[in-house]
């Protein structure tokens, strides 16, 4: 087991936001965890956090593509998409990575999430979920940067990388450690929010492959996600 990783809680403006690896406790229902033990795990968090049971949460069924679901009440299902938006105060969004990038976007009366892996950046779904952000929120975005893969940890393939660069520009091409080539993935959202006028957003500054306590795809193959999750008060 990797250790706890403490509980990270931000605000922009009238959201607020949490990320968690909820002491390493898995808390995506995709990866063949006991169901049971799932439910268990996002309970505690959401008493962490000080958040209604989280079967009132709206989860989605992340697929990393670009499709954004604007909500106002949690499905009975998770809806298939990779970001959601609602302008709905108390109604908590959530989004579970492994080393995929977390974003919260805030607008003035109304929040979103996304779920922001390589294939969803080159796709656009930072760009989605802006626009769909901006069609119910008014005022200008705001966005943060959760706990996911730095570019030091993230040897990538010279032939995707250069897929991504021709989207979204060369700031996203880095070196690992260790001198390989490397997707920046902080630079990637960056990119992307730039492209909708959207500033770089506020940064944790964790990598999930390198900092104790979080679940990292990269470091660990096979594991459990951590939680993200944004509510507009």
């Amino acid at each position: 087991m990797i250790p706890g990783a403490p509980l990270v809680r931000a605000r922009l403006g009238r959201v607020s936001l949490w990320c968690t690896s909820a002491r390493h406790d898995n808390l995506a229902d995709h990866v063949g965890d006991d169901p049971e033990a799932v439910h268990a795990a996002r309970t505690r968090v959401a008493a962490q956090c000080g958040l209604p049971d989280p079967v009132g949460w709206v989860w989605l069924r992340q697929v990393h593509g670009a499709r954004v679901v604007t909500v106002d009440e949690a499905p009975d299902e998770p809806p298939e998409a990779d970001a959601a938006v609602t302008s709905v105060p108390g109604l908590p969004l959530a989004v579970v990575t492994a080393d995929c990038a977390p974003v919260v976007l805030a607008a003035r009366d109304a929040v979103g999430v996304v779920h922001a892996g390589h294939r969803g950046l080159a796709a656009g779904v930072v760009e989605a979920a802006v626009g769909a952000l901006r069609a119910i929120g008014g005022g200008p975005i705001s966005a943060y940067l959760g706990p996911c893969i730095r570019p030091g940890a993230y040897e990538f393939g010279t032939e995707d990388l250069d897929r991504i660069a021709a989207v979204l520009g060369p700031a996203v091409v880095a070196r690992t450690v260790e001198g390989a080539p490397a997707l920046d993935v902080p630079a990637a959202v960056s990119a992307a929010l730039a492209r909708v006028g959207v500033d770089a957003p506020s940064d944790c500054g964790a990598c999930t492959a390198t900092t104790p306590g979080y679940f990292s795809h990269r470091r660990d193959g096979a594991t459990g996600r951590q939680v993200t999750v944004a509510v507009l008060r």
